[in-house]
C-alpha cells in the first residue's frame, strides 16, 4: 500500500510539473502558449498562436500593427517561390521541401524534372533540382504552355502534364493563396490546415489539404503548415524546363 501512494505521489507530481500558470488558469506548455501573463492561445501544428489585442493568430496568414489585426499581403503575380513544411514539433517533417514526382507534390524527396536534349545541347537547361512555382497557379517552368498546379479530387497538390491544359473532373483550380513573409494556404471547402501523410517512397509524406469531410481519414498524418519562401519578382528565371 506504501508503495502504491508513493507511486500515485509520484504521478501527482508528475503532472503537476508539466502544469504552468497563465493567470488563474494551469495550462500544458506544449498545448498552449501564454501571453502578457493571463492570455492563453493554442499551438497549432508546432505554432503558439500569437497575440494581438484579444485575438490569437497566425503569423502564417496575419500580421498585428499597433494592435490591429490584418492579412499578410498577397504575393504579386509573376513571383517566384518554393515552400517548405513547418512543423517543429514534428521533426520527421519539418523543415522538409515541397517536391514534385509524379507530377505530385511531396513533402521531402527528390525533384522530379525533364529537359530536352535539344535543350541541353545548347546549355540552356534550368537546374530541375528544386521544385518552384510562379504565382498564382503555375509552376516556374520553361517549357511553351507553362504547367499549372491544383487540388485533385483527393485534395493533393497535382501538376498539368506540359504542353496539356487537360485537368481530371472533380478537381479545385485556383483558392490556393501564397502570403509574402507568411504561408502557402487552401482556401476551398472547408478548409483544415495542411497535412503530411506517410506512406510515400524514399522518406516523402504525401501532401494532402485537410478539409471539414476529411479529419477521420486523416487522423494518421501530421498536422503542418507550408512556409513560403519568396525567390523573388517575375524576373527570376525558370528553376526547370519541365517537371515530370
Amino acid at each position: 500500500m506504501k508503495s502504491l501512494f508513493l507511486t500515485l505521489g509520484l504521478l501527482g507530481l508528475s503532472a503537476s510539473a508539466l502544469a504552468e500558470k497563465c493567470g488563474d488558469a494551469n495550462y500544458d506548455p506544449k498545448s498552449y502558449i501564454c501571453h502578457n501573463g493571463n492570455f492563453l492561445c493554442p499551438v497549432v501544428n508546432g505554432e503558439g498562436l500569437s497575440y494581438c489585442n484579444g485575438a490569437c493568430y497566425s503569423k502564417f496568414m496575419y500580421q498585428c500593427n499597433s494592435g490591429t489585426l490584418s492579412q499578410l499581403p498577397l504575393l504579386e503575380q509573376g513571383s517566384k517561390f518554393t515552400l517548405t513544411a513547418w512543423n517543429p514539433a514534428s521533426p520527421s517533417v519539418h523543415g522538409k521541401a515541397i517536391a514534385n514526382s509524379g507530377r505530385h507534390w511531396w513533402v521531402g524527396g527528390e525533384t522530379s524534372s525533364y529537359c530536352p536534349d535539344i535543350v541541353k545541347d545548347q546549355g540552356a537547361c534550368p537546374p530541375g533540382t528544386v521544385t518552384a512555382m510562379a504565382y498564382s497557379g503555375g509552376m516556374n517552368t520553361l517549357v511553351p504552355g507553362g504547367q499549372g498546379y491544383y487540388l485533385n479530387a483527393n485534395w493533393n497538390v497535382e501538376v498539368t502534364q506540359a504542353h496539356s491544359s487537360y485537368i481530371p473532373s472533380g478537381s479545385t483550380v485556383g483558392g490556393l493563396v501564397a502570403y509574402k513573409n507568411g504561408g502557402f494556404i487552401n482556401t476551398n471547402g472547408q478548409p483544415t490546415g495542411w497535412v503530411a501523410c506517410p506512406g510515400g517512397s524514399d522518406g516523402r509524406w504525401n501532401l494532402v489539404a485537410g478539409n471539414a469531410s476529411s479529419a477521420d481519414a486523416l487522423k494518421s498524418c501530421t498536422g503542418i503548415n507550408l512556409q513560403v519562401n519568396y525567390l523573388g519578382d517575375s524576373s527570376v528565371p525558370a528553376s526547370a524546363w519541365q517537371y515530370i
